[in-house]
């Protein structure tokens, strides 16, 4: 299958941005505006249900739990238990792709069947463009960001958030290399100028992206005033990750399920170093 000339490759790129910028805003504004009010209703609703005003006359320490779990007002309520919710759900994904790696021959066909269909991708100047996004997350580039990135937050005295992201980056870090040769998958047939010498599944460089820049997307818009600029900051930081994550099935280094592990790995870890972040925030804010 012939590559598409370069500039129509170019264009659906940008067209691509531009769409999904419009798509992410309206989602966005939807979230900023009814989150909130929606957590308070869960929680309030939760307090007016007859079953658990008859649970607190007979069990009050289980309601006192499950009003914990559900408050707004605090990181160790609803939104501690969103986050451990979401980590589940990353190791239930995480666990179901190992299987069909391991145990099915689709998944095996499909990530062929994508690498071949990636061909249109694959002119030669396009290629130089997607090489360029993949080396935003080789290994010495995160590490000179990781630390980068801590000098920031030392200098602005922003010492809760060092903690999270040392967690995030070696944790997520740590298990891809392992699971790199415990698992230890071949790549996929080297089709471009591209080349990589450890084992396939999961990917590094989308795990790192995830995690260092998913961590520092976190720390600028923390505490950013403006839904409109935090919007902003957490797009075209999530279409970098997203660049970066692709690029490396264009270049075909990986396949598309190698690219998903490292995702999931990744935003595991990537959640871990929030809470941890907000634990921290929450017991600096107690002590003043």
């Amino acid at each position: 299958m012939a590559p598409l000339p370069f500039w129509q490759l170019l264009l659906g790129f940008v067209c691509l941005l531009v769409v999904g910028h419009i798509v992410a805003w309206w989602l966005w504004r939807a979230l900023a505006f009814s989150g909130p009010r929606l957590g308070r209703g869960i929680t309030g609703l939760a307090y007016r249900r007859q079953f658990l005003a008859s649970l607190q006359r007979r069990a009050p320490r289980t309601t006192r739990v499950i009003g914990a779990r559900l408050s707004v007002d605090r990181f160790s309520g609803l939104p501690l238990t969103l986050f451990v919710a979401l980590a589940l759900y990353l190791i239930v994904l995480a666990a179901g792709l190992l299987e069909d790696l391991f145990e099915g021959e689709e998944l095996v066909q499909f990530d062929q069947h994508v690498n071949q269909a990636l061909a249109v991708l694959r002119d030669p100047a396009f290629l130089k463009l997607v090489n360029g996004i993949t080396s935003l997350a080789n290994l010495e580039t995160l590490v000179a960001i990781t630390i980068v990135s801590i000098g920031f937050l030392w200098a602005h005295r922003r010492f809760s958030y060092i903690p999270g992201l040392l967690l995030t980056v070696i944790g997520s870090q740590s298990i891809a290399y392992i699971g790199k040769y415990a698992i230890d998958r071949d790549r996929p047939d080297f089709l471009t100028f591209a080349s990589a010498s450890t084992p396939s599944f999961p990917s590094g460089h989308a795990t790192g992206a995830i995690a260092v820049y998913g961590f520092i997307i976190y720390a600028i818009a923390r505490d950013m005033p403006g839904v409109r600029r935090r919007f902003e900051l957490g797009y075209w930081g999530c279409a970098l990750i997203a660049s970066i994550a692709a690029s490396r099935a264009i270049l075909s280094v990986h396949f598309a399920s190698d690219i998903a592990a490292g995702l999931l790995v990744g935003g595991f870890w990537l959640l871990s170093g929030f809470a941890l972040t907000e634990f921290l925030r929450q017991r600096s804010d107690l002590s003043r």
